[in-house]
């Protein structure tokens, strides 16, 4: 029963507040976007209090890897300057493949292009799943747009889905080419939730369109991988060990933490 983290820390040195869920949760893969901590240093301090995590190195600055098991069951397949992709090969289960990515921002990128970032992104994915030879799948990203854009939803893109009904169909043609599904948990998280927020990522501005929740952090995961999901396998993370995420307004804490809050994962395989 894996549990993985994914938190884009925004630059922030926040390796207390990092150690102190991986080691409440049991987290067994950390992957940190846009992280400026030391690996060694962090290595250390998250084995002050328990031995046994390893950095998982690999040439993509904006996403760092980190593991509770031997770093050569988390092996590199392809990487891009945004996009990781790792073998995670554990003894007697099923290979998997996990597949970390930050996407450009709104604040530099067009809805256009976000929708060709979304579609290489895709085609780099499937082109590992044919190398792997399964699409036992999992997606732990920054994509930066929201899940019912076009990027994540249309088949050319990443063909997630909002129900596991639908993506257990495993894929559907168009125009006949035959696209496969993802499915997409965090639809669930947006709107007043009692035990999360409505959403990761924060933005207001003074145009007519807008959100202010987004949910940018996502997990993905493909149908094959299904089985081992249950329906509280994700949480968006708003609090610490006792100390929140959000800030006196309930956005997220800027200050104290950073401008998305953690996503954990926990899968049976």
């Amino acid at each position: 029963m894996p549990t993985f983290l994914f938190w884009n820390i925004n630059g922030k040195q926040i390796d207390e507040l990092i150690v102190s869920l991986a080691l409440t949760e049991n987290v067994d893969v950390i992957v940190l976007a846009e992280c400026g901590l030391d690996p060694n240093d962090f290595v250390i301090a998250l084995n002050r209090t328990r031995l046994g995590y390893e950095y998982a190195p690999g040439l993509c600055e904006r996403l760092r890897f980190f593991t509770r098991f031997d770093n050569t069951y988390l092996g590199l397949t392809a990487e891009s300057d945004r996009v990781s992709i790792r073998r995670l090969m554990l003894p007697g289960r099923d290979e998997l493949l996990l597949v970390a990515a930050h996407l450009p921002s709104k604040m530099h990128f067009s809805g256009a292009s976000q929708i060709f970032q979304c579609v290489e992104l895709r085609t780099m994915i499937e082109e590992q799943e044919t190398k792997a030879g399964h699409r036992r799948t999992i997606v732990l990203a920054d994509l930066n747009v929201n899940p019912f854009e076009e990027g994540v939803v249309a088949a050319g893109g990443l063909h997630a889905v909002t129900t596991r009904a639908v993506a257990s169909r495993g894929q559907r043609v168009v125009q006949g080419t035959s696209y496969p599904f993802f499915y997409n948990p965090m639809w669930h998280y947006f709107g007043d939730r009692h035990e999360s927020a409505p959403g990761t990522y924060y933005y207001e501005k003074a145009e007519s369109l807008n959100y202010y929740w987004n949910i940018f952090d996502q997990i993905l995961l493909r149908p094959d991988v299904l089985h081992g999901f249950r329906n509280d396998g994700v949480r968006v993370i708003t609090q610490i060990d006792g100390q929140p995420l959000l800030d006196n307004s309930g956005k997220p804490d800027v200050e104290g933490a950073s401008d998305h809050l953690p996503l954990l994962l926990t899968l049976h395989f």
